[in-house]
């Protein structure tokens, strides 16, 4: 019996909570501690007054033998024991019977598909939360896409006519869909060469250039926005590029699931956001993790080149490279800028600013330990 509460006190008879989650938003069927569609708990059922359902004279008792909706009341028309009831399913009268199809009323009965509030639906765990292998150990840097801390906020830019164009006439070519398996550059780009991976090309000016300066090397450039990706595609059209693909999807998700281990010659990450504001500095893409994550797609002797113009972003960038094992500075702190980066026009009125800009360049260690594995993105590499 539970304790006798306070009028007014709306506490639920039991705490649903889980201490290893989040309370369960769809409460089983028949739960009467869980609170009602509308968000306010259920009313204790042991609180006295007129509308204690244990009080014997409460006309509304539904074991109240006057009750005019009592169910066990013979001249109730709704009562499922009235022979004469047209809509008693179990009656002589009923379409199906003594028996009756069963229905919403009768819960050990099977339901019925086309009924949208289906019990049997309510509780099936999201797909996004089912292992595809419930004996399957997951990569200790494969982070939960729904707990995930994203680098980027994805904003809906202005496309122009001629980006849009290019979209529609050179996607289907160069833009490559994203796929949880690791692509195949030989069969991408019709030739065997080293690859490089660009992590948010931005406009593409620069990654252009650097393709159509270095043609013995294949680029594969990430970016989420639109007017980006666009305005690249033009400029592969413009210079007839043939080493250069884009995948517009999060970078992170791309590293993980296409880009399989050891197989890249080199990362550019040039001009991440810096999120200027302390309490956004977890958004920052250079973290341990994500090098950590990095390191295992390089080849021994690939090199990871970053650049950015804000120097807090910089003075974190050299601190976490540096104290990742596997990768080996190629300066004493950071390095002078590598004759195939070009310079931004943003960067370029920078210096006219007086503003720096910090390359840094590292390179994985061909002696490095090869990285623990997991065998959830293992096997996709």
């Amino acid at each position: 019996m539970s304790e006798p509460r306070e009028p007014g006190d709306t506490r639920a008879e039991h705490d649903t909570r889980d201490a290893r989650g989040p309370i369960d938003p769809s409460p089983a069927l028949g739960d009467s501690s869980a609170s009602s569609a509308s968000g306010a708990p259920r009313a204790p059922s042991d609180q006295t007054g007129p509308s204690n359902p244990s009080n014997p004279s409460n006309p509304s008792n539904p074991s109240n033998p006057s009750n005019p909706s009592n169910p066990s009341n013979p001249s109730n028309p709704s009562n499922p024991s009235n022979p004469s009831n047209p809509s008693n399913p179990s009656g002589p009268s009923g379409p199906s019977g003594p028996s009756g199809p069963s229905g919403p009323c009768n819960p050990s009965g099977p339901s019925d598909p086309s009924d949208p509030t289906d019990p049997s639906d309510l509780h099936q765990p999201s797909p996004l939360h089912q292992p595809s292998d419930a004996h399957e150990e997951r990569d200790p840097l494969d982070l939960h896409p729904q707990r995930r801390i994203r680098s980027f906020v994805l904003r809906a830019g202005r496309i122009g006519p001629g980006q849009a164009r290019a979209l529609a006439e050179l996607g289907p070519r160069f833009v490559l869909p994203f796929r949880p398996e690791p692509i195949d550059p030989e069969a991408v780009f019709g030739r065997r060469a080293p690859l490089v991976l660009e992590i948010g090309f931005g406009m593409g000016d620069a990654t252009a250039r650097i393709a159509a300066a270095r043609p013995d090397t294949d680029f594969l450039g990430c970016e989420v926005h639109e007017p980006g990706v666009g305005a690249l595609l033009r400029r592969i059209d413009e210079l007839s590029l043939a080493n250069l693909r884009i995948v517009q999807h999060d970078a992170v998700e791309v590293l993980e699931r296409m880009i399989a281990r050891a197989s890249l010659a080199g990362i550019h990450v040039f001009f991440p956001d810096p999120w200027h504001k302390k309490k956004h500095h977890k958004r920052r893409l250079i973290q341990p993790a994500f090098v950590a994550r990095l390191v295992t797609r390089l080849a021994p002797g690939g090199t990871l080149h970053c650049a950015t113009d804000w120097e807090p972003y910089a003075q974190q960038m050299l601190e976490v490279l540096s104290a990742e094992p596997a990768l080996a500075n190629t300066a004493e702190a950071y390095a002078p800028r590598p004759d195939y980066r070009p310079l931004t026009k943003f960067e370029q009125r920078g210096l006219r600013l007086g503003h720096g800009v910090w390359d840094l360049v590292f390179v994985r260690r061909v002696d490095a330990a090869p990285p623990a594995t997991g065998s959830s993105v293992a096997s996709l590499a």
